[in-house]
């Protein structure tokens, strides 16, 4: 951190972090990569539930698991952490004094509950009116259902992700389907950067602070957008398609001799190429098929054809075949040919860190690639209340003999 905070683009930001899991500390890490300082609260002993979410585990220069979870690492770099029991008044007085010192709190308590601690937005904006303040809930601060935990699996299905995900009804494996990863809470954790960051944006023309409710609920049903649109327009909500396209024919995944690829045909002339490619040019000019709107129609006999025709080549045949072609193509890798992807690693996503028990930790960077102030990757994630100390002295001042009665008494 000795680099000037102008060379950051939020090098002038203190972050307050109450969150856990994944959409808080998710918002939170991007601010550390921006440059903003980012103080983690978490309990004593305990820390952030997903630092116990494994295996697997960051492993030691001897290949042993370290207690580090591979789950907490991931949204957790450039953090300081500071453990602190904040269910005790001298807890509370702690992070109340600590918010005086930041920018922006970022809480994802169930409703109320910080309200009981005096650490609520009404409490803490009284000694610091520009203060930006965050709740991230499943269903948020209002309405019938503020009170019910919120869990991503379970707003992927009640938001409407999980009706439009998955293989059709009425083929093998067909019914609904999550996603690999727990977009609502990615997703809500974007949502709420770019909240805070337009808070800030606020109290800088005005001075004044502002309360943002971000909830999972609301964050899944706005990102389906145009299948939300399709509905509004027709009053027929959408089904599932599961690797195909509704309106475009072949627009899907094919099985190919040693793998899958995707073939996403925009215009008649790439079908024409892309059958062409495979030996049968005959597809091309069955009026069934020639145009776009006669293919979806005749959906049910061209893709049988088409699955066959791709089974004589391989992966990697088709796909020069497609690109030489100009034939919108592509793999479906596995995360190990992901990281060996030229283009990905040319873009340098995966980055090491220095770590105090991995000696180093594998990580992916920012995709936020900025000329003047791009991001920043200062520290690794931290070990449970590795900053404690740092931070009680360096903010609020306080002494050896007093840190140490604040860790005799279970405080920090």
């Amino acid at each position: 951190m000795a680099d000037s905070p102008l060379k950051k683009a939020l090098g002038h930001i203190r972050v307050l972090d109450l969150t856990r899991v994944l959409a808080g500390p998710w918002c939170a890490q991007n601010f550390a990569d921006l440059g903003a300082d980012v103080i983690k609260i978490e309990r004593p002993g305990a820390g952030d539930d997903t630092r116990h979410w494994g295996p697997p585990y960051l492993k030691d220069a001897e290949g042993r698991d370290t207690s580090e979870a591979a789950y907490y690492l991931a949204a957790n770099r450039g953090k300081r952490s500071v453990t602190l029991d904040i269910a005790t008044p001298e807890g509370q007085e702690i992070v109340r004094r600590l918010a005086r010192q930041c920018d922006v709190v970022l809480e994802n308590y169930k409703v109320g509950q910080l309200k009981k601690y005096g650490l609520d937005y009404a409490s803490l904006k009284k000694e610091q009116p520009g203060l930006i303040y965050c709740s991230i809930t499943g269903f948020g601060q209002t309405g019938p259902y503020a009170q019910r935990a919120g869990y991503d699996f379970i707003i992927q299905g009640m938001g409407g992700f999980m009706s439009i995900t998955g293989e059709r009804d009425d083929l093998p494996g067909g019914g609904p389907q999550k996603a690999g990863v727990a977009i609502s809470d990615l997703m809500t954790g974007m949502y709420a950067t770019i909240a805070v960051m337009a808070a800030l944006t606020h109290r800088h023309r005005t001075g004044e602070g502002q309360y943002i409710d971000m909830a999972l609920l609301d964050v899944q049903v706005a990102m389906l957008a145009n299948m939300n649109t399709n509905f509004l327009a027709s009053g027929n909500p959408p089904t599932r398609w599961g690797n195909a396209h509704p309106n475009i024919v072949p627009y899907q995944t094919f099985a190919t001799s040693d793998g899958h690829i995707i073939v996403a045909v925009g215009n008649d002339g790439q079908y024409q190429r892309f059958v062409e490619a495979g030996g049968r040019p005959e597809l091309a000019v069955d009026e069934r098929f020639a145009t776009n709107p006669m293919r979806v129609r005749h959906r049910e006999a061209l893709v049988p054809l088409l699955a066959e025709m791709v089974k004589t080549k391989t992966k990697q045949e088709w796909i020069a075949a497609l690109e030489a072609a100009g034939v919108p193509c592509g793999p479906i890798n596995k995360l190990d040919e992901v990281f060996d992807n030229p283009q990905v690693q040319a873009r340098g996503l995966r980055m090491d860190l220095p770590h105090p028990t991995g000696g180093t930790v594998k990580l992916v960077g920012s995709p936020m690639k900025m000329s003047a102030t791009p991001p920043r990757y200062d520290m690794p994630p931290p070990l449970l209340g590795e900053h404690t100390e740092e931070v009680l002295r360096e903010l609020l001042g306080e002494s050896e003999e007093r840190i140490a009665a604040l860790k005799k008494n279970g405080i920090v």
